[in-house]
């Protein structure tokens, strides 16, 4: 059957034209005064459509929008923020004050999902909505970035408990054309299409524009006409189906990536890679380097290395992906022979050990060899890092793995309530709106007045009781509960109650049935007739992680016994509109994973900005954040071989903490019947998020840290026909060739016997071999410090070494001097080492290139 296709749009009076623009810019869901028009056409039909406004627009009754458009007070609001809308895209922002001298550049930003808003679900966690984040916060910094991420037919799936608890999936088919994206077409009027084969197949993508402020992200589809039916299904499911799927999905994000943006117009001077899932993106720029500017593989790689940022997001080995050899030779084996490599050689690039036959195409460690620029997400998860890949650079101190720590952050718009934010103009001023890089308006918080703080956030807690039974007495009735079931949904809860949340994905390494460890004691919390506490639980597994869905399966189980009926509630299908709900509502903030396996987080960090006060493990993020005047503490930071013992003392912790010190503050009111100290804690907690763990803190590190100093060397490496470039990759390969000559004959120290004092300067003598190199390719280091009783540093400072003399004696052997300072007590160690040096270099941590003595 064959079928003639049109697209049919609302006829919207012209005076309403802003409000269609607005419509498709994600813009309006960081901007309450966009949604509120919306809820003022129709509250009803804004909440069927998902509070999706393309979506509404296009169900909005002829009569609706006709007298919109003849009612002046609508108009007058319509066009008041659509000038504000304006001026948002044409003012000059914090890039532009920064950094004006680069904005003709373009940094590429790829991930496997974007959380950006309710009505466009290709997202399903974490990663998906820290992405959404980065580029709101991208777009109010002014950063020129240019995103790119799959289309997801069916997005991530929606969630519903069964009568006894199980987690059901339900995929449900997005609607492209009743949501804010836009398909890109050519100059002919035709959809833009790019072409990837897939198992020797030509693929055809297509792809689609969402427009986030000022940032473009571009969305790659399969799902289209020319396509056969295996293809079609690549962009089908997020994180559904097998290995097969996956690199299929991978495949297409990182070569399709790069090949639309050239179709697009678009060629970005650096790439910022999130987790291993885009890492194939380096290959199609290898090739592109190779075939249009002559580069051989190694100056083309060299380049690609210089102008790459890696971002980790997962603490433990099991979660970084890896692919069967075989799978990858399938997908790639003509791509790799297009670049000169023999097949073992590409292999080396993604395992840990290229000798071993057995181990399989690691992503994260890919990504790793192939980028200069390389971080994880809070400090913590910078050591664990740096402690996992350390067999990456073999002979370097775990300290100095090239790994960096930059910890993630929340986009503040996005997740305040309105009323939350009416109040902080009221006393912060405009900026914290204009210009929420300014990280300084945030002292001013801890001026606001207790009782209008408190209003407020009671306010919001209402709210969240409110939709907590509007959600629970929908589930009831899909469930075909009775009448007085559903009835009894309206007194679930108390909306003066202390609320406590816990929303996240359900994996085991998070715990959440911790809390529900001694069901006793929890009745004796929760139930207290003069400080009750109620406890709001969220959160999905994974559709394949059974011991997941049973641990949502026993809290539900729980929530219907009598003794907790009205005072814990489990709501299914979490979501972002659910999340902000969440945040914007609870008084408490609930963490509790098994450290060190939470990355960052940054659920918490919302919650924080609502005036939520935390109580967690000190893991991720917290670790950072935690101040006994912002927050509490599950235990010390400890770390545990055995989970049974750590579950054990860690729900005794947790149970403590609220009886002692949560619950007893919380109700402890002035004689203006005000929890004030709670109010001083409230206002600490907000303090800190908004200042240290915005999303905007967090794009100014990347950029100051990775983004200019990236772009800088892609300037220098390609000038004159790239020229530099290939001037360090012929010194890095001679350089790699002629490291095995090197060596430190002897270190010599004074005669000062085995006992010095602090403070005293030790001159030290080393003799090195270079071999076939010349001192100027070199640094020749003395590294002291505190030793350890395996005479391993714990503490140590290199120090630079000078040459004496310009030439070698007749062995060929350099004379190097330098000092080094006793500055602690205790065993004292003093070693040197030789590391390659060359200032075109980002850094010259490179595998297996450091001699020590």
């Amino acid at each position: 059957m064959r079928v003639k296709q049109l697209l049919v749009l609302p006829n919207l009076p012209e005076k309403l034209g802003p409000l269609q623009e607005m419509a498709n810019n994600l813009w309006y869901c960081w901007n309450w005064e966009v949604v509120q028009l919306f809820i003022r056409l129709d509250p009803d039909i804004w909440e069927e459509s998902h509070q999706n406004p393309v979506e509404m627009l296009s169900r909005l009754p002829q009569e609706i929008l006709s007298r919109a458009a003849e009612d002046e007070a609508f108009l007058n609001s319509l066009n008041k923020i659509y000038e504000k809308y304006e001026d948002y895209l044409k003012r000059n922002k914090w890039f532009h004050q920064q950094y004006s001298q680069y904005e003709d550049r373009r940094i590429a930003y790829f991930s496997l999902e974007y959380g950006l808003d309710t009505g466009l679900p290709v997202y399903s966690g974490g990663l998906g909505v820290l992405s959404g984040d980065t580029l709101k916060s991208a777009s109010d910094l002014g950063l020129p970035m240019v995103a790119v991420g799959l289309l997801y037919r069916y997005g991530y799936f929606r969630q519903f408990l069964s009568s006894e608890g199980w987690q059901q999936e339900r995929y449900e088919e997005n609607d492209w054309y009743h949501m804010p994206v836009e398909l890109v077409k050519d100059e002919h009027d035709r959809p833009l299409k790019v072409s990837v084969h897939l198992d020797n197949v030509p693929v055809q993508l297509q792809i689609w524009k969402v427009k986030v402020g000022l940032v473009p992200l571009y969305l790659l589809d399969t799902n289209i006409a020319e396509n056969s039916s295996k293809a079609r299904e690549v962009t089908s499911v997020l994180y559904g189906g097998d290995k097969d799927m996956r690199i299929r999905q991978e495949i297409i994000l990182g070569i399709g990536g790069v090949r639309a943006l050239r179709a697009l117009g678009l060629n970005p001077s650096i790439y910022h890679i999130n987790e291993g899932h885009s890492w194939f993106l380096t290959l199609e720029r290898i090739k592109m380097l190779m075939e249009e500017h002559q580069l051989s593989f190694r100056e083309a790689a060299q380049y690609v290395w210089s102008t790459t940022t890696f971002t980790t997001h997962t603490p433990v080995p099991a979660g970084n992906e890896k692919f069967d050899p075989v799978l990858v030779h399938r997908y790639l084996g003509d791509h790799v022979k297009q670049l000169g490599l023999s097949w073992q050689e590409f292999l080396s690039i993604g395992r840990m050990n290229p000798d071993d036959e057995l181990e399989h195409f690691g992503m994260t460690v890919a990504a790793l060899r192939s980028s200069a620029f390389a971080n994880s997400v809070s400090q913590l998860h910078g050591v664990v890092s740096r402690h996992m890949w350390h067999n990456l650079w073999p002979g370097l101190p775990v300290e100095e793995v090239p790994i960096r720590a930059i910890t993630n952050g929340v986009h503040p718009a996005s997740w305040i309530s309105h009323n939350m934010k009416e109040l902080f103009v009221s006393y912060l001023g405009p900026q914290v709106r204009e210009r929420p890089g300014d990280l300084e308006v945030w002292k001013k918080v801890l001026k606001i007045p207790d009782v209008e703080l408190w209003r407020v956030h009671n306010r919001r807690r209402e709210r969240l009781v409110f939709f907590a039974r509007k959600q629970l007495r929908k589930k009831l009735e899909r469930q075909g509960a009775s009448q007085i079931e559903i009835q009894r949904a309206d007194q679930m809860l108390d909306p003066h109650v202390l609320t406590i949340g816990f929303a996240r994905r359900f994996s085991t390494y998070k715990r959440g049935g911790l809390l529900f460890s001694d069901p006793d004691r929890l009745d004796r919390i929760v139930n207290d007739e003069e400080r009750p506490v109620q406890i709001i639980v969220a959160g999905k597994a994974h559709p394949l992680d059974n011991p997941g869905k049973e641990i949502i399966r026993d809290i539900v189980k729980a929530t219907a016994e009598d003794r907790f009926r009205q005072r814990i509630v489990f709501l299914e299908d979490y979501d972002i509109n659910l999340a902000r709900y969440l945040v914007q509502g609870c008084d408490v903030w609930l963490n509790n994973p098994r450290r060190p396996q939470e990355a960052s987080g940054t659920s918490g960090m919302k919650a924080a900005l609502n005036g939520a006060v935390n109580l967690s493990v000190l893991d991720g993020w917290w670790v950072e954040g935690y101040d006994d005047e912002a927050g509490f503490k599950i235990g010390n930071g400890e770390e545990y071989d055995n989970v049974v013992v750590q579950d054990q003392v860690e729900s005794e912790a947790l149970y403590s903490a609220l009886e002692r010190e949560v619950v007893p503050l919380f109700y402890s009111r002035n004689d203006i019947d005000l929890p004030d100290r709670w109010i001083t804690m409230m206002k600490n907690s907000i303090h800190m998020a908004g200042e240290r763990f915005s999303a905007q803190r967090m794009l100014m590190d990347y950029t100051n840290q990775f983004y200019i100093p990236a772009l800088d060397s892609a300037a220098a490496m390609s000038d004159n026909g790239f020229a530099l470039d290939r001037e360090v990759t012929k010194w890095l390969d001679r350089v790699t060739a002629s490291w095995d000559k090197i060596s430190i004959i002897d270190i010599s120290l004074p005669e000062l016997g085995s006992v010095v004092q602090v403070g005293t300067r030790i001159p030290v003598k080393m003799k090195v071999k270079l071999g076939d190199l010349a001192p100027e390719d070199v640094a020749v280091e003395i590294v002291a410090g505190h030793l350890d009783s395996q005479e391993r540093f714990t503490d140590f400072s290199p120090a630079m070494a000078g040459l004496n003399g310009s030439s070698p004696d007749a062995e060929g052997i350099y004379t190097y001097a330098g000092e080094v300072v006793c500055q602690k007590t205790g065993r004292f160690g003093i070693s040197a080492r030789v590391i390659p040096q060359n200032e075109h270099l980002l850094h010259t941590r490179r595998p297996k290139l450091i001699n020590w003595w």
